[in-house]
């Protein structure tokens, strides 16, 4: 298959496009580098240059190379930049997206794969949520996943366009940005590397699902091979993915501390790493937020395949070598 990934070098799009190559797809990647690197990706790989809104280009690009489906991760992902600034949320997450639908339908485009999330749609939740949970979008970022879907859904309706929408628990994994405010596993690994104390919001009692950022590629590209025949009437389909196994952030952190511990002992660094550093609490932070992937089960033939301890030492070894 013909397949373009919309913010195909940054980190969760990179590992899309791995797990593509490895399946014989055929790629090329729609990135402005605003959060991903080109060292992400393989260099004999096409990469456009571009922004998601500039519609022309967009459509340039899917009118010359005539995808059989296309991957979209691109996103303005930071909920509290969403909250400062709304409408540059909504003009990279609403309009972005629709320059993509627009450019896929004009060019007869087969599959649409959607980066949405199930931490900011389902809100507190202590047991793991199902799909057919209320949605309860808070910020504007949730709000633009949201009405993502639905578009997703006016498409399909309007134009055949099947489309599958994967809504993401929290993801962590090699490649993931430690300067940004989310990404709390990349963060403690730049903290406790640089021999500093992690910093942690409140009592740290916070519980979120931690999926393994492979995994989740895996998960996408079932999505891009799901046969057309296994959709309903509607050809949009909406799949949590997670593990439904709540940690929360003073384990998460005694895991990753006693991980990089290791790390720098054996390369003869003898200083202890000093325990957490809590601060206020961050408004708006969910207590609990965890989800049932059982139907992506069901529908895909995902699992997870890395457990939480397997992901954090991959992750910690990536960080390490990196420093």
């Amino acid at each position: 298959m013909k397949i373009i990934v919309t913010g195909g070098a940054g980190f969760i799009g990179s590992h899309i496009v791995d797990a593509c190559l490895r399946a014989g797809h055929d790629i090329e990647i729609i990135d402005n580098l605003s959060t991903g690197s080109s060292e992400n990706i393989p260099r004999d790989i096409t990469v456009h240059r571009i922004d998601i809104r500039d519609v022309l280009a967009v459509a340039e690009i899917f009118k010359t190379f005539q995808p059989d489906a296309v991957c979209h991760q691109a996103a303005q992902l930071s909920v509290s930049r969403s909250v400062r600034e709304p409408l540059l949320d909504a003009d990279i997450n609403c309009l972005g997206l629709l320059s993509v639908l627009d450019a896929a339908v004009a060019t007869d485009c087969k599959r649409m794969v959607f980066a949405s999330s199930g931490g900011v749609l389902y809100g507190d939740v202590t047991e793991p949520a199902l799909e057919t949970a209320p949605a309860n979008p808070l910020s504007p970022y949730g709000i633009t996943k949201w009405a993502g879907e639905k578009y997703l859904n006016f498409f399909a309706r309007e134009h055949g366009l099947t489309s599958v929408a994967l809504r993401y628990s929290n993801v962590f994994g090699p490649r993931q940005n430690p300067h940004g405010e989310a990404g709390v596993v990349a963060i403690f690994c730049k903290q406790f590397l640089n021999g500093h104390a992690a910093h942690i919001n409140g009592d740290g009692k916070y519980v979120r699902d931690y999926v393994y950022g492979p995994d989740v590629a895996a998960a996408n590209l079932a999505a891009i091979e799901l046969s057309k025949a296994s959709f309903a009437s509607e050809k949009v389909v909406s799949l949590n993915i997670g593990t439904g196994i709540g940690t929360d952030v003073n384990e998460l952190e005694e895991k990753l501390r006693t991980q990089i511990g290791l790390l720098r002992e054996c390369a003869g660094e003898r200083k202890i790493l000093p325990g957490p550093e809590h601060g206020p609490e961050r408004v708006g932070d969910l207590r609990s937020n965890l989800l049932d992937a059982s139907l992506a089960s069901n529908v895909l033939g995902w699992k997870p395949t890395h457990s939480l301890d397997e992901g954090l030492e991959a992750t910690s070894h990536w960080f390490f070598e990196k420093k």
